[in-house]
């Protein structure tokens, strides 16, 4: 076929589109979760050939106890430190310690790193273990308890649950907060254990754990301690109190401010004299108590023994007679006076 131009073209096939695609099977879980024995490379130089771009440095305060161990711990730190290319310093007339980065530091959470070293070593953290935090698979977190709680003692209570042996602490945030808010531990490292467990089920890593983790109530069985004294608050009124009454109009209200003066005097001393006369007859009343004689109990009259019932003798009598006949294992004598006529017939007919 001629094409425009006289040029021929020819017609070359279309290659066919196929609309069905071949759908892969990928398993979510196997990407979301970490082969065992998988570790993360570590961080080297050529990673970042040129070094950093400008100097950081860090600071911490440490207490005055501190400074001995540090003096002695110091060469090891800076040691342990030069190995990461990272500077210390410690200043022991301002009481600090600072780290900086150098030019050969290449790896720029290094200074991350030495930061949260020399604040464990001023928390009274021992440099073995302080050290450890230079790891890449090591980290830490100080977590401030001093202001969790307002009472004093209950700090310190629940400050001692948390403390192991040697003075080793447990590392896990959620158990210490809980601590503090007076939550024991062992319920915490409980659920932890549980966890560990279920996570070397394969089946169940991608499921919820929420039924098999346990649920804890709080109980508080100590009941609040109520005041002697209670402040009843009283109703609000918008109106004042009524102003108290004064001794005239007191006098006036029984009619005492009319009288005389003679006539006062004269009312007083009956006043007296009517108290006096009743303290005299309440002091005679406690004195005449003493002469009271006491009330005596009724005397309970012996009861007369009764002769109504009579013994009677004669049937005692019977009763022992038939108890010696009757001998224990024993016949009567009626049956052996018969019994030995009875043998001696036998012997004489035998005869």
């Amino acid at each position: 076929m001629a094409a425009p131009g006289g040029v021929e073209a020819a017609e070359q096939p279309r290659p066919k589109r196929s609309h069905k695609k071949k759908a892969e099977k990928v398993d979510e879980a196997e990407l979301l979760t970490v082969p065992d024995g998988w570790k993360e490379p570590a961080f080297t130089r050529e990673d970042n050939p040129r070094g950093l771009l400008e100097e950081s440095s860090f600071a911490t305060l440490f207490p005055k106890y501190r400074e001995a161990y540090l003096k002695e711990c110091w060469p090891l730190v800076q040691k342990a430190l030069s190995e990461h290319y990272v500077n210390a310093t410690l200043d022991l007339i301002e009481g600090s310690m600072t780290v900086t980065t150098t030019k050969k530091t290449f790896d720029p959470y290094a200074i991350i790193r030495a930061r949260d070293l020399i604040k464990l070593l001023a928390r009274s953290v021992p440099f073995e273990q302080a050290v450890r935090i230079l790891q890449d698979d090591v980290a830490c977190d100080i977590i401030k308890i001093g202001t969790l709680v307002r009472n004093r003692e209950s700090f310190i209570k629940r400050r001692g649950r948390l403390l192991g042996p040697k003075g080793s602490t447990l590392k896990v945030r959620k158990v210490v907060l809980d601590t503090m808010k007076n939550i024991h531990p062992i319920y915490n490292i409980k659920t932890l254990m549980i966890k560990r467990e279920l996570s070397k089920d394969p089946e169940l890593r991608s499921q919820s754990w929420e039924r098999f983790l346990p649920k804890f109530k709080r109980k508080n069985l100590k009941k609040r301690k109520e005041p002697k004294k209670k402040n009843i608050k009283k109703e609000y009124t918008p109106f004042p109190p009524p102003q108290p009454e004064s001794q005239i109009d007191k006098e006036l209200a029984s009619g005492e401010y009319f009288l005389k003066e003679s006539q006062k005097k004269r009312k007083r001393v009956e006043e007296i004299k009517a108290k006096q006369a009743d303290a005299i007859k309440k002091r005679q009343e406690e004195r005449n108590k003493a002469f009271i004689p006491p009330k005596e109990k009724p005397v309970v009259k012996a009861k007369k023994a009764s002769t109504e019932k009579k013994i009677d003798i004669e049937a005692i009598k019977e009763k022992v007679k038939n108890a010696k006949k009757k001998k224990l294992g024993a016949l009567p004598v009626e049956e052996v006076k018969q019994k030995m006529a009875a043998d001696e017939k036998k012997k004489k007919k035998k005869k």
